[in-house]
């Protein structure tokens, strides 16, 4: 695992000097993170590269995961999807069993510390339960809430007001709540399995692997099998594009193990995708970074359709590729995503098409804009971005009156 010397030649030594002046502020200090899992999903992700590094910044971080059973995160993934602005009526008993695992796992899990970071929906409870001492409680939440389903809403809004600042991803998704609010984009790391430079060989031994010629043009949709992701009208899109244009599409993604509507998913985009020899569905495990990081080296153009997105890391790792990128124009992707200048953003199905037609039309096109992508990318959205931001955000709860400045 890279360690911060490693970013010098992709951010510069001034970036990291910034970065160890900064954790000095909060040297010692104590933060625990909690999330629901350790596998799969851009929250994981993320953790297993930020924790390490922040450790090695001298800031003693631990990760945690609430445990539950399948019961409970079929619960989890309901309030998930109400969040989002889907309707769904959750039983109250239910409701009463997503707080009780809560309840459960703060009697047995030590959260004392400085700072304690809850993310996403799954432990939010857990403030309710746990001593709260000295402790400074963050609500960090991943998913698009700028129309969350109100019956829902207003049962958790008593949770996340106990809470002493809470982090969203964009401005949208941002509340009324009763104390300070954040801002913090997720981020990626340019030197993991899935964004490092991958040789010739690498390519072709996966794409060998999963018996996919070069033969034609390549969209690629990488995500979890999910109905926000809209794997079904990616392929609705592709079938527009066949008329005029003779391409492949690959489908590639898994499942978190905290949702449990990825198979049935899967099933489904299965099912659609029954009869035509140029559509690839490849359902990959856990830890197949270097194969995603292949099938985005290989594409042609790189859609990410979501219809809901807290952020959409999909998006910036195309984009870090150099990658023409079209993206669906809804949360966290309208932040990455600007058109004619580093990819395009869509609301439909014949949206989607048109533009996936017209870069592959344009071949010039889809190079000047991956170009972009990369620069924008490496000046917002890599980790060493992200861990300024927390170290900051750190100095600021411990020090809410002062400011701070960077040089």
């Amino acid at each position: 695992m890279a360690i911060l010397k490693d970013y010098e030649d992709i951010v510069g030594k001034k970036n990291l000097n910034q970065l160890k002046s900064l954790a000095l502020l909060s040297k010692g200090k104590k933060v625990i993170m909690v999330n629901s899992t350790k596998d799969g999903g851009g929250v994981a992700e993320i953790l297993h590269r930020l924790v390490p590094l922040l450790n090695e910044l001298g800031i003693n971080c631990q990760w945690k995961t609430i445990y539950g059973n399948n019961g409970f995160f079929n619960i989890t993934k309901d309030i998930h999807n109400s969040l989002q602005g889907k309707k769904l009526d959750i039983k109250n008993e239910l409701l009463e069993k997503y707080l009780k695992v809560n309840k459960e796992y703060a009697q047995n899990v030590n959260l004392d510390a400085d700072i304690v970071i809850i993310h996403d929906p799954q432990p939010l409870p857990l403030i309710k339960y746990y001593p709260r001492n000295n402790t400074k409680w963050v609500w960090r939440c991943h998913i698009d809430i700028s129309k969350p389903d109100l019956f829902l809403w207003k049962f958790l809004k008593k949770y996340v007001e106990m809470y002493d600042a809470s982090i969203f991803s964009i401005s949208k998704f941002a509340k009324s709540l009763p104390y300070p609010q954040y801002l913090i984009a997720p981020s990626i790391d340019p030197l993991s399995n899935k964004n490092r430079d991958l040789s010739k060989n690498e390519i072709e031994n996966v794409l060998d692997t999963y018996r996919i010629k070069k033969d034609k043009p390549i969209i690629l949709q990488v995500s979890r099998f999910d109905k926000f992701k809209d794997p079904l009208g990616v392929i609705k899109a592709y079938r527009l594009v066949k008329k005029e244009i003779n391409c492949k599409l690959i489908l590639a993604g898994g499942t978190a193990s905290d949702d449990p509507e990825g198979e049935e998913i899967f099933k489904e985009v299965k099912n659609e995708s029954k009869g035509d020899p140029d559509i690839h569905i490849l359902f990959l495990k856990s830890k197949s970074d270097i194969v995603i990081n292949a099938l985005q080296r290989s594409a042609d153009v790189i859609i990410q359709k979501s219809i809901k997105e807290g952020f959409g890391l999909v998006v910036t790792e195309s984009m870090w590729k150099e990658k023409a990128v079209i993206g669906g124009e809804v949360g966290g992707i309208t932040i990455q995503l600007y058109n004619h200048l580093n990819g395009f953003l869509v609301n439909s199905i014949e949206g989607a098409a048109f533009r996936v037609r017209y870069l592959l039309n344009r071949p010039d096109v889809s190079e000047d804009l991956g170009k972009q992508a990369k620069k924008f990318v490496t000046k917002n959205f890599l980790i060493t971005r992200h861990l300024r931001d927390y170290l900051a955000l750190f100095y600021i709860l411990e020090n809410p009156n002062k400011n701070i400045i960077y040089a």
